[in-house]
């Protein structure tokens, strides 16, 4: 290959330059009818009646918490093994955290785990969909209704993917999702929170500082109502959902070329020597392709050296510092450190791109 196959690459059409030229000529630029048609087009494709966009997926989490009523006290349950977006926001509640160990065989938070982790202070369970490959939500949902205690989903790599032919976000639980630049659908940046229900008009509200935007009462165009609950400004604006309008119409593309990729490698490395694989039983929105592998750091520079990206992407978040104290023995998330790397699955990863990716680990490193 001439040139190094990314790991992330940008998608972004050309068509969408009408449609925004005319939003930002349109004197309306933040919430307003195009982050209500992005919400409706999002609510019919995720099979929610219960959503609200936001400002970036980070928001969706924080948005999460708020509803829950997660605070100083309280303890969340939830994986170092993401980015360190999923578990800071749980920081800046006023929480702790209790790290759980993860699944070998998916790289997600293991339900057996949760369940020994649970404690009297245990005010929220945080379950990243690694890659886009489902978590346990059927063991979640047990436990859930056990403890009574919500499940918030990291389905920030999810968008695309399905737990037993339910859409990743239709689950009823708190499911926030991302639409930073590099995901399957960007806005360039932002997100949205699908809710449970009855919580959808609270959601509303302290995404814009607890102020009903929706009040067809008021007698002054700026001047608000009372506000009974100090909220945030975690809105998304139309000129984002338009960008998300328009990637809609590629997103099914987008997700079937990362699926068809993901399934070339599952067929083909299988066997391989020093390579282990990941689980393949449910529908991935394969947004990763994890490998395990032997000799992960002779692994990546083998690959870069013949032009192929390669990256564990995150880092575990309990090897920070300003987490130190929350420190707990995770054998498992020790050994996928130690061996888990991602290599490139995209929608630019062509048939004869990805055929180069595989006889590159098949020579060895």
């Amino acid at each position: 290959m001439d040139k190094t196959i990314p790991l992330f690459k940008v998608f972004m059409p050309e068509s969408v330059l009408g449609s925004l030229g005319e939003t930002l000529l349109s004197g309306y630029l933040s919430q307003g009818k195009k982050v209500k048609e992005f919400e409706s087009a999002l609510m019919r494709r995720l099979q929610t009646d219960s959503l609200v966009t936001v400002g970036n997926g980070t928001a969706a989490l924080h948005l999460a918490l708020r509803l829950i009523g997660v605070g100083p006290g309280d303890e969340v349950l939830s994986s170092p093994l993401t980015c360190t977006a999923t578990n800071w926001p749980i920081f800046l509640a006023g929480a702790d955290i209790k790290w759980c160990d993860v699944e070998l065989s998916t790289c997600n938070i293991s339900v057996e785990e949760i369940r020994k982790s649970i404690t009297p202070r245990t005010k929220a369970i945080m379950a990243v969909h690694w890659g886009g490959y489902p978590c346990d939500l059927d063991g979640l949902r047990l436990i859930s209704e056990e403890f009574g205690i919500p499940i918030i989903e990291d389905c920030a790599h999810s968008f695309g993917g399905s737990y037993n032919d339910i859409p990743l976000g239709a689950s009823g639980n708190y499911c926030a999702f991302s639409f930073q630049a590099i995901k399957h659908l960007t806005t360039v940046d932002g997100g949205c929170l699908a809710v449970p229900e009855g919580q959808l008009k609270r959601a509303k509200l302290l995404r814009w500082y607890g102020i009903d935007r929706e009040d067809t009462g008021k007698t002054d165009f700026r001047c608000e109502a009372d506000i009974s609950e100090v909220g945030d400004k975690l809105h998304m604006n139309d000129v984002a959902a338009t960008i998300g309008l328009e990637q809609l119409d590629y997103v099914d593309g987008i997700i079937a070329t990362h699926k068809a990729n993901a399934q070339f490698y599952f067929d083909t490395l299988a066997g391989v020597a020093g390579v282990d694989l990941l689980e393949n039983k449910h529908d991935s929105a394969a947004w990763l392709f994890t490998l395990k592998v032997g000799g992960r750091d002779n692994f990546s520079r083998c690959m870069k050296d013949r032009g192929v990206m390669t990256s564990r992407v995150h880092e575990r978040n309990d090897k920070h510092s300003c987490v130190a104290r929350f420190s707990r023995d995770l054998p498992n998330v020790d050994e996928l450190s130690a061996t888990m790397v991602c290599i490139p699955v995209g929608w630019w990863v062509t048939p004869e791109v990805r055929e180069y990716i595989v006889d590159c680990i098949k020579a060895g490193w």
